[in-house]
């Protein structure tokens, strides 16, 4: 193993504050890559369900001729 201990690992010689803030900045990121598309997704479902609720209940239900 490249560090003694888990204390090594998380100080990396020093430079542990920066790669861990790198990682955790690179993970926000693809999280958020997957999600929002997600979200956006299910609103839009939802948006269009609402729509179609909406208009058919403007629409005769009669239908007589």
């Amino acid at each position: 193993m490249y560090f003694e201990d888990f204390h090594a690992l998380l100080q990396m010689d020093g430079h542990g504050g920066f790669v861990w803030a790198a990682y955790a900045m690179a993970l926000l990121v693809v999280a958020s890559v997957l999600i929002i598309p997600l979200r956006r997704r299910r609103r839009l479902l939802r948006d269009i369900s609402g729509e179609l609720r909406r208009a058919g209940a403007h629409t005769p239900s009669g239908g007589g001729s």
